[in-house]
């Protein structure tokens, strides 16, 4: 559920469920990995079409997808645990899909400040190096995603699928390319 619809249900314009803490808290998350996923999809799908300009949306879909991935986060401390810090130390320590939850937003926070033109030009290659860290983030997060769900799988096994396929293109497109580069050398 996008953020102009939880807007609206705190305006009292669309209403609430029975849960209305419990929806922010999954809506925020869902569409934040929603987004990390497009993001992640952008890569295979400009190689496969050749439409370069899609590269210029992957930085604001990541973004966008931090920004959900916070507000999940702060849905969680503020609205589910009122900011008792001892209960959130408890939950993030003794809590195994918090604990991974909490990592993958700590992934994806150097890549959330890393993403101006500023510090690509900074860290040079390193950037690049840097940006790979959504891939262990995206993992981390499905992760957390499958582990608090308690009886319908179905839903992670979508998420952990599509996370295998676009994970999968890049190891296979990166071994092809390889091949290229190594005939290319050769001859």
């Amino acid at each position: 559920m996008p953020f102009a619809i939880v807007v609206a249900k705190i305006a009292s314009i669309v209403p609430f469920g029975a849960n209305p803490v419990e929806e922010v808290l999954h809506s925020m998350g869902k569409t934040g990995l929603n987004l990390l996923w497009i993001t992640l999809a952008v890569t295979p799908l400009r190689r496969l079409t050749k439409q370069n300009w899609l590269l210029r949306l992957r930085r604001m879909l990541g973004l966008f997808s931090f920004f959900y991935l916070v507000l999940h986060v702060l849905a969680y401390a503020v609205l589910d645990r009122r900011l008792d810090l001892p209960s959130l130390f408890v939950d993030v320590t003794e809590r195994p899909y918090i604990t991974v939850g909490m990592l993958s937003i700590l992934l994806l926070l150097p890549l959330a400040i890393t993403s101006t033109r500023g510090w690509q030009r900074r860290l040079g290659r390193r950037w690049t190096k840097l940006h790979r860290l959504i891939y262990p983030a995206a993992i981390l997060g499905v992760v957390h995603f499958w582990w608090q769900v308690r009886a319908d799988i179905r839903e992670p096994l979508l998420y952990v699928v599509l996370l295998g396929a676009l994970l999968g293109f890049r190891i296979v497109d990166s071994r092809l390319r390889a091949r290229r580069r190594a005939s290319a050398a050769r001859a």
